[in-house]
């Protein structure tokens, strides 16, 4: 386990949601401050451990974690170690956020990149929206 991250039942500590980064809030914050309001998931209340987002949006780095403790969920600005770190795009983090990704082609293409726990990674994938049709592509690098 990584150093920093406790094992379930013990609760990992972050630091408090407070507000988003400046300017207009992101699809993805709001889909965060959405889920930070959530609290409780009974889809898992088998699941201890922590994923971090990594949200590049060209030199700038947006992280958000998402805490679960047996269902409990807390979401927090916090860019500490955690048992799960998934790196991805904002343009593609926005896409997530309205329900336009299948997390698991995704990670398969290389669009989603998922550092520790896969398992856990995918498994979150249900805290996000889904739309109806078939997963679309979202090439950040589209034209280059």
């Amino acid at each position: 386990m990584p150093p920093g991250v406790r094992s379930c039942p013990d609760r990992v500590a972050g630091i408090p949601l407070t507000s988003a980064r400046g300017g207009g809030m992101s699809e993805a914050s709001a889909f965060f401050e959405r889920l930070s309001v959530a609290g409780r998931d009974p889809r898992f209340s088998k699941v201890c451990g922590s994923v971090r987002f990594d949200i590049r949006d060209g030199g700038h780095l947006e992280q958000w974690r998402l805490d679960i403790d047996h269902g409990e969920l807390r979401v927090t600005r916090n860019g500490g170690p955690a048992t799960t770190v998934v790196n991805v795009s904002a343009q593609f983090a926005d896409a997530m956020a309205r329900g336009e990704v299948n997390g698991l082609a995704a990670i398969a293409r290389g669009e989603i990149m998922v550092d520790g726990d896969l398992a856990l990674a995918l498994r979150i994938g249900r805290l996000f929206p889904r739309t109806s049709g078939p997963p679309q592509r979202h090439d950040s690098d589209a034209g280059t």
